[in-house]
């Protein structure tokens, strides 16, 4: 049987449970542990799909097409087990799932209540497809003392009690703020955290107290007496430079080891942190440096492309230089001489979104970098721009334009817009029909796909949520294409996340002006990759490759673009 780990946040949000969480993991790990790790979160959406990145940041995109949150992503990334649907929940599904039982009839007419249908289901969640695992993580949203989170904090509470001590462990993640006016660090916001938990049945077995400042002597004396945990259990969590310093940090503040013998793992083996040691050291000491441009429409939050950035940082792990981000609103290109911001980069990047707002900055962009010769990968719709863009300054598509932002005239045939405005047997294998004349959109929307032997449907009237073209699937990549060599194998498999498709009938005209479709869906009836082979590194990809990046197996895309922005900052 496993043992769970439960780690709760106070004070305020955003301390850091993930990091903390994947990070006791990787330690883990390195002690010859497997493990699993899963997220609750309190709010009431079914997922993070709906929710706009400036509020929620990433959503986070699973092998089975799960949308999940962002902390998902460091699981990954720290431990390289890969995430599932199972492994993350939130309030709003465990309520559709017990309300759909009640309409069934399942609960035999009994009154559904919080406890104990709500606890139920969540305790059902916490230990739902558990093999061959030692340990299981589970970080709770939220901050203790909002009401959303009581019944997953009563659910664990439960839980602690049927199993005891020896299968669970609480976590507690709090603040510790420094009052520079007075020169002191404060714990009684940490004090009344913990008192909160208490008075719900919880005492924390072991805190970490975020902080900004190494935690003195004294105030770790003063936390372990009154919040009632043992000294050697109270663990500094100061900020650092990198968070893949983080599992090194934990360590040598004796996280593993307090974790281990709370849970009577006295004869634990000791970890092998090398690799971790091995990373940290590149990033101490890079042998260079690029500058990389990132023209997207949320660079506000930069949680919104979270997966992004750490797979950048892995591509200049991997290249031994450093990873210099130049974050760009896609609007401020838009403006009157505004192309000028990207002069001096080395490489540009247009990741995903949604929505017309900052589109032209965006093909701008690709422009910018298809005519001075400057690496460009476009990401989902960073591809669609880039297709915009090739449309209408080589192919004289001057209306070329996605139908996610405005209709097509008269009918015409779209270029990128929703597959129902084309002939669907035009798309099927084999079958090619020649030319529209209308110079129309460029992208459409996917009627439906094909997964593991199952054909998705989707249509314009469609739930907006977990509708688009969700996870792990094959693209077939074109022999000797710059792509295939990237990758070294012709068949790939790729996450994606989009609701939007470029019409494959108009390749063969962006074929005649050097432009490759050097990629496509399994199925043959969607373009996955372009390429432009008479230009240094010029690449856009349907799929999400950041979020399969990890930092000791960088994602090789990312690490093939940091190197070509490397090549180009050795020519100027």
């Amino acid at each position: 049987m496993p043992r769970y780990v439960f780690i709760t946040g106070g004070v305020v949000s955003s301390l850091g449970k993930g990091i903390a969480t994947s990070s006791l993991g990787a330690l883990l790990q390195a002690r010859g542990y497997k493990v699993r790790l899963r997220k609750l979160d309190p709010y009431l959406n079914i997922d993070p799909g709906t929710m706009n990145p400036f509020e929620h940041g990433e959503v986070f995109v699973t092998d089975d097409g799960a949308e999940t949150d962002l902390d998902l992503g460091h699981y990954e990334r720290f431990t390289g087990v890969a995430a599932k649907q199972s492994d993350n929940t939130t309030t709003g599904r465990i309520y559709e799932e017990i309300l759909a039982r009640e309409r069934e009839g399942k609960y035999r007419g009994a009154t559904v209540q919080v406890i104990p249908h709500v606890t139920n289901a969540i305790r059902d969640f916490i230990t739902a497809e558990i093999e061959d695992v030692d340990f299981v993580l589970c970080e709770i949203g939220g901050t203790v003392g909002d009401i959303e989170s009581l019944p997953f904090l009563e659910a664990i509470r439960q839980m602690r009690h049927e199993m005891g001590s020896e299968k669970t462990l609480f976590i507690h993640l709090t603040l510790i703020p420094h009052l520079e006016a007075v020169g002191e660090m404060k714990t009684k916001p940490t004090q009344h955290s913990v008192a909160n938990l208490r008075a719900i049945g919880i005492q924390p077995d072991i805190i970490i107290c975020r902080s900004a400042r190494p935690l003195p002597p004294e105030e770790r004396r003063k936390i372990a007496l009154f919040c009632s945990v043992a000294k050697e259990s109270v663990i500094e969590g100061q900020d650092v430079p990198s968070i893949y310093q983080v599992p090194l940090f934990y360590h040598k503040n004796g996280l593993d080891d307090a974790v281990l013998a709370a849970l009577g793992m006295h004869d634990a083996p000791k970890p092998d942190l090398k690799k971790w040691r091995k990373i940290g050291k590149r990033l101490e000491k890079p042998e260079g440096g690029v500058n990389i441009a990132i023209v997207g429409k949320y660079v506000g939050v930069r949680d919104a492309y979270k997966s992004l950035e750490e797979a950048l940082i892995h591509g200049g792990m991997s290249q031994r230089v450093a990873v210099n981000l130049k974050w760009l609103e896609a609007e401020r290109l838009e403006e009157k001489n505004g192309i000028h911001h990207l002069e001096g980069v080395h490489a540009v990047l247009v990741p995903g979104g949604f929505g017309k707002r900052g589109t032209e900055g965006m093909i701008s962009a690709a422009h910018f970098a298809r005519t001075r010769r400057i690496p460009y990968l476009g990401i989902c719709f960073g591809m669609q721009m880039a297709v915009i863009e090739i449309g209408r300054n080589l192919l004289s598509m001057k209306n070329a334009i996605s139908t996610e932002f405005d209709k097509m005239p008269n009918n015409e045939e779209p270029l990128i817009g929703e597959s129902s405005e084309w002939e669907q047997p035009a798309l099927l294998p084999g079958v090619e029909k020649p030319l529209s004349k209308s110079h129309g959109a460029l992208v459409g929307l996917a009627t439906g796909w094909e997964k593991e032997g199952e054909f998705i449907t989707r249509t314009t009237k469609s739930l907006r949520g977990g509708t688009m073209r969700l996870g792990d699937q094959e693209t077939i990549l074109i022999k000797r294409s710059l792509i295939a060599q990237i990758y070294n194998i012709n068949r790939i498999y790729e996450r994606h996340r989009h609701r939007y498709e470029v019409n494959k009938r108009y390749m063969p005209a962006f074929h005649k002006e050097g432009v490759v479709m050097s990629g496509q869906s399994l199925d043959r009836r969607f373009p996955e990759v372009i390429e432009i082979p008479d230009h240094p590194w010029y690449i856009g990809v349907q799929y999400h490759p950041e979020l399969k990046s990890r930092p000791f197996e960088p994602h090789p895309l990312f690490k093939a673009f940091v190197g070509a922005a490397l090549e180009q900052s050795r020519l100027v």
